[in-house]
């Protein structure tokens, strides 16, 4: 992607304006170029975890938001967008309070976020967006592996540390420790 003008800090206002084809996630100010599109298999996982999900929210009040879904980590009430320096794409969103949601996305911390590992963006989703995630007190965020057919499900504790919280392999059921009675069969995410 060009980015329009060289600048030292980028804010969502900036977002607002790039073309609908060209994506980036801006953390800090700084932006980061999305990957190219994902693997089929990436998608197929997204998609069903998605799919599971949004079945057991059917008629309730969370919210289940494949990517692109927006969202701005650290936007509080009154913010403009020119105030938003970080916003990220996590490939699956929970969201369970509707007032953190606006046409853009979501403002503020999402309950839940998946992130399927691909190649090209495994150090970032494990490391950066880990990071983030947890100062933005992400309550539950699950690092999906296609490699290895792994879920890691990570909790957010007291002291506000993503801890690893259970590791589930392809036949496993995985717990969705926001929702309760919500179980993800992890044997339809990763087939032989």
């Amino acid at each position: 992607m060009a980015l329009p003008a060289e600048k030292e800090r980028y804010t969502f206002a900036d977002v607002l304006t790039w073309p609908d084809n060209e994506r980036a996630e801006i953390i800090n100010g700084e932006p980061v170029m999305m990957a190219p599109p994902p693997s089929r298999v990436h998608q197929e996982i997204s998609f069903e975890i998605s799919r599971q999900i949004g079945n057991y929210l059917d008629g309730k009040r969370c919210k289940v938001y494949p990517a692109p879904f927006g969202v701005r980590l650290f936007e509080q009430d009154g913010d403009s967008p020119e105030d938003v320096d970080t916003m990220v794409e996590p490939d699956i969103s929970i969201v369970c309070d509707p007032s953190k949601l606006d046409d853009h996305g979501c403002k503020g911390a999402p309950d839940m976020v998946v992130e399927v590992l691909s190649p090209s963006t495994q150090r970032h989703d494990q490391l950066v967006k880990l990071g983030l995630y947890q100062r933005a007190r992400v309550r539950e965020y699950w690092i999906v592996d296609p490699m290895n057919k792994t879920t890691r499900v990570m909790l957010l504790d007291a002291g506000g540390t993503l801890q690893l919280h259970e590791v589930y392999d392809r036949k496993g059921v995985a717990k969705v420790n926001v929702l309760d009675g919500c179980f993800i069969e992890l044997s339809k995410v990763f087939p032989e």
